[in-house]
């Protein structure tokens, strides 16, 4: 199969994949003392976790839109496609994405990374690894995720433990999976995906100082910029592979 064949198959698979994670988002959205959604904002029952974030009784909008989450998941999915080819890492990186991203929609809203999807992903991520590791054409090596998804979550602990306003417990057990990711390609990738991680935060939070929006102080979802990292990592990676 050709590289064009391979983004466009990754694409497609992508956006089918997001325009199924508005509804997930939405029922996820709740603070830690409170149990997953189960209605809409007008009280009417939901069925399922995943489809779009509308109200089959009230037709209501209750969630992010199905096609800037079904575009954003599949252009990520096609930049990995891209950058991985044809080797068999590539459907480990297709099958994480769309829960990262689902990961993202949720702290952004509730400053919140559920244990239910993060520390899965991180189970997910070594699991399927181990599995593509006795794959030929593999590009990567399982031994070297396993070590950096325990670094990386003892240094986001460490964080944790530091500052818990700044860096939430969740950001740490997110650290588990983005390790295992960033650790196939070695341990360069893991310290370039951690720094452009940071790199990311530090530009979002600084521009939402200039434009008055927040304060130095201001706590702020740090998962989305940790996972932004984690993809810039892997692209490059696996680019370079």
């Amino acid at each position: 199969m050709s590289t064009f064949a391979v983004v466009l198959v990754a694409g497609l698979c992508g956006a089918a994949a997001g325009a199924l994670l508005p509804r997930a988002a939405y029922r996820f959205s709740v603070d830690p003392e409170e149990e997953w959604r189960t209605r809409c904002p007008d009280g009417h029952r939901l069925r399922g976790w995943l489809g779009r974030a509308r109200c089959a009784r009230c037709a209501e909008r209750y969630g992010p839109g199905a096609p800037l989450v079904a575009l954003v998941t599949a252009l990520l999915c096609a930049a990995l496609a891209a950058a991985t080819d044809t080797r068999p890492e590539l459907a480990v990186w297709l099958l994480l994405t769309p829960v990262g991203v689902l990961l993202a929609l949720v702290d952004l809203r509730v400053r919140r990374l559920p244990d239910v999807l993060t520390l899965p992903l991180a189970g997910a991520a070594l699991g399927l690894l181990g599995v593509v590791a006795l794959v030929p054409e593999h590009a990567g090596d399982w031994p070297t995720a396993l070590w950096a998804s325990l670094a990386l979550g003892a240094f986001y602990l460490v964080l944790h433990l530091i500052n818990p306003g700044g860096m939430g417990f969740g950001d740490v057990k997110l650290a588990l999976g983005a390790g295992a990711a960033l650790g196939w390609y070695g341990w360069s990738t893991v310290m370039l995906g951690t720094f452009a991680g940071f790199l990311l935060g530090a530009l979002y939070g600084w521009g939402l100082v200039l434009l008055r929006r927040a304060g130095r102080k201001s706590a702020l979802p740090f998962g989305p910029f940790l996972l932004g990292g984690a993809f810039v990592g892997l692209l490059i990676g696996a680019y370079a592979a």
